[in-house]
């Protein structure tokens, strides 16, 4: 009979390494989680798992004994890790991976399997990389990483994550394993693969959104209509008509007889008696005063609007009085479709950001951050007659919770937040969906692993 392995969910969120290893057979004999809705919501959906809160509360020795360790682990503050003070700092969470190394000493599992923000192998100039493997070897395990996204395997979702696995050296060793990454060709991702039309539990796309892509359309066919291409820069409303000095020296720099005259933000004359009122009419990317010059990226973006703007300003004078009111990050748009796309916003991905509105192609979702206007929006999908008003739009929504459970592998959960005694909010739902782990990644990785 085949041996089942058991084992062990730290830090579990919503379960991911749960869902993902009782895939394959295994069975978990404990779980720890912080955050006391979370745990109830982790009860519910696996009941016959023991669910603990803080883990630094718990001795290794009150822990079962296991073949896997898995954890999402924090990376916070990793920021001294160099200097190892990251580690040792018990007045924060910096020090939760000595936690997991205190497990791992005691009980020695047979695997360890991590994941963690992709950016960790770089966090702190590699010191934060360093220390953690230099722990993992120390207690003897043989190490490997990779970088990978759930768009590599076929889902419909752009998420780069670390992946580290890890097994014990007195046992055997990684010199055979490799992380499972299909072929580039292998896979074509189509984000309509996880839409139901026939979802009535929805967020409709807001009347005021409604109206900026509408103008934002206009921008578009406008640029279209006046044989321009769809700007690959970022397009920055702002910068049009503007003629402040910003090549030499950034404008905090200057003094207010250098601002007053120009024109700041949307063309308009900059005036008044102090510098610190002429910065608030210029764009609120210019206004910094972070250093004396503006970075080359910066530099170039304001050349390319303002040549843009030269090119288009017949046009572009009337359209920039329709959106003058927007938001900071309503007058950007991020056009990442390329040329060849059909320039229409109706059949793309649009997310509201706080850096501005970026629009893609349906292929896959941006990481998942569902909380508040970053939704992602999807304008081409029809909304069922049985919730529309008479009069209102028949198309166009936001990304649902379980479209966004589907692209993290967890369908099969109880995300149900409107049943009685449901412990999170939809907010909370989605900002633990955006938290979680991929079930389909680990378990992509677990099954190489146990093959062994």
């Amino acid at each position: 009979m085949k041996k089942q392995y058991t084992f062990i969910d730290l830090f579990a969120g919503l379960g991911g390494f749960h869902l993902a290893l009782s895939k394959l057979g295994c069975k978990c004999v404990f779980a720890s989680e912080l955050k006391e809705d979370l745990r109830k919501l982790y009860a519910i959906n696996f009941p016959n798992t023991r669910i603990e809160g803080d883990i630094t509360k718990i001795a290794p020795s009150e822990i079962p004994s296991h073949d896997i360790l898995c954890a999402g682990f924090p990376c916070q503050p990793f920021s001294q890790a160099g200097k190892r003070e990251g580690f040792n700092d018990h007045k924060d969470r910096g020090n939760l991976f000595n936690y997991i190394c205190a497990i791992v000493k005691y009980h020695r599992p047979k695997y360890i399997l991590l994941e963690n923000v992709a950016n960790l192998k770089g966090h702190d100039k590699g010191n934060t990389w360093k220390v953690i493997q230099e722990k993992l070897k120390g207690l003897e395990y043989d190490v490997k990483s990779e970088i990978l996204s759930p768009h590599q395997y076929g889902i419909p979702q752009h998420r780069k994550r670390i992946y580290i696995v890890c097994m014990d050296s007195r046992i055997g060793d990684l010199s055979n394993f490799s992380f499972l990454i299909p072929p580039k060709d292998k896979f074509e991702c189509n984000i309509n693969k996880i839409i139901d039309v026939n979802d009535t539990d929805i967020q409709k796309i807001k009347y005021q959104t409604r109206k900026q892509l509408n103008l934002w359309q206009e921008f578009i066919d406008n640029t279209v209509h006046n044989g321009q291409l769809i700007p690959s820069f970022p397009i920055w409303a702002m910068e049009f008509g503007a003629n402040y000095d910003f090549e030499e020296t950034a404008p905090a720099f200057q003094s207010i007889e250098q601002l007053l005259g120009k024109k700041g933000k949307l063309g308009r004359l900059i005036q008044g008696d102090s510098k610190d009122s002429c910065l608030l009419q210029l764009p609120v990317y210019a206004q910094t005063n972070r250093s004396p010059k503006f970075p080359p990226w910066k530099i170039s973006y304001i050349r390319q609007n303002r040549a843009f703007y030269e090119l288009n300003k017949s046009w572009l004078d009337e359209w920039l009085i329709k959106v003058e009111n927007f938001d900071n990050s309503h007058l950007k748009l991020e056009w990442n479709c390329g040329i060849d796309a059909s320039p229409t916003l109706e059949d793309k991905i649009i997310q509201f950001r706080a850096s501005g509105i970026r629009v893609k192609l349906p292929t896959f979702s941006p990481a998942l951050n569902l909380v508040g206007t970053q939704i992602p929006i999807f304008p081409w999908v029809p909304l069922p007659k049985s919730i529309l008003k008479t009069g209102e739009p028949t198309k166009g929504r936001y990304m649902t919770i379980r479209e966004g459970a589907a692209l993290q592998g967890m369908s099969q959960l109880n995300l149900d937040y409107k049943s009685k005694n449901f412990p999170l909010s939809p907010a909370r739902i989605s900002a633990a969906l955006g938290n979680a782990v991929n079930v389909t990644i680990v378990k992509h990785i677990a099954k190489k692993l146990l093959e062994l």
